[in-house]
């Protein structure tokens, strides 16, 4: 697969509200299946952040704001996990230690030896367990909106417990019915009212497999890097979002507590602010990715 010079990106197309990209690509992971790619090419030298996105969007509309400045000092690679977006289908129930091993089976493909590593919000999750399960592949980790575990007594975690729980039923739904399922999922993580989302934004959600997304939910609420978290030794940032309704500022500094010698950024935006508040988020996000790199070349 050929990376994408940021001079190729396809523009954007205001009827929709999407924003200018770089052309993704179905790539088969073998023994895996296939997922959605996009591939920015940065300087000849440059080193590689891979990004992980959140639940139920894609690596796209998580990203989209940070793919021409990252490309100005990295070559940068995203894919849409597992039954999100474009991401591969399975009949296997969805494990977060499989979307991390997705990652991995891409980075395999694309020779990518050695990468810092971007998680926002589930997109945490995996690299963690990435960093984890493939130590040698992880150079540093960027942790944005995430967390290390969610507590039993809290409402959201009962909800996507509950979400986890109805799977199985809603593969028996029409697909309409689990397309408004999956739309309510994404309105506990946006700010922007319903009538005011871009066709875009709108089209990118439906693309997932709504029966794997709410598997997915499941296995958040039993996340817990608590007991492994302390000892990867590896050098990360972690950005806080401190107003964010969705995962709350506490659980993220929780993090923050079992990461030894972490750089630390805050920003005032709730958990969609890697979109809607692109001027607050992406220079915080850019000075941690570069912080963590300088460690990492230590």
């Amino acid at each position: 697969m050929q990376a994408t010079p940021l001079s190729a990106f396809e523009p954007g197309d205001r009827a929709i509200g999407r924003p200018p990209l770089p052309p993704g690509q179905v790539i088969d992971l073998p023994g895996r299946g296939t997922t959605y790619v996009h591939h920015v090419a940065g300087p000849t030298d440059a080193p590689t952040i891979i990004l992980l996105h959140g639940w139920t969007v894609t690596s796209a509309l998580n990203w989209f704001r940070t793919f021409e400045p990252l490309s100005e000092r990295f070559h940068v690679v995203t894919l849409d996990h597992r039954g999100h977006g474009r991401g591969i289908r399975s009949e296997e129930r969805f494990r977060l230690e499989e979307a991390a091993d997705d990652v991995a089976a891409l980075a395999e493909l694309l020779d990518i030896d050695s990468a810092l590593v971007a998680g926002y919000s589930m997109g945490g999750t995996v690299a963690q367990l990435l960093a984890r399960r493939h130590p040698e592949l992880v150079s540093g980790l960027v942790l944005s909106a995430t967390w290390t575990r969610m507590p039993a007594n809290r409402r959201d975690t009962r909800l996507l417990r509950m979400a986890g729980r109805a799977a199985a039923p809603t593969r028996l739904l029409s697909p309409e019915r689990q397309l408004s399922l999956i739309e309510r999922g994404f309105a506990m993580a946006a700010t922007t009212p319903v009538a005011e989302r871009p066709q875009w934004f709108i089209d990118e959600v439906a693309a997932a497999h709504v029966p794997t997304i709410l598997e997915a939910a499941g296995e958040l609420a039993r996340f817990d890097s608590r007991p492994w978290l302390p000892t990867l030794e590896i050098p990360t940032g972690v950005l806080v979002t401190t107003r964010d309704t969705v995962v709350s500022p506490d659980l993220q500094h929780e993090l923050v507590s079992h990461v030894p010698h972490a750089h630390i950024r805050h920003v005032a935006t709730d958990h969609d602010g890697c979109v809607t508040m692109p001027d607050t988020f992406v220079p915080a996000f850019m000075e941690l990715v570069d912080e963590v790199t300088r460690s990492a070349r230590v």
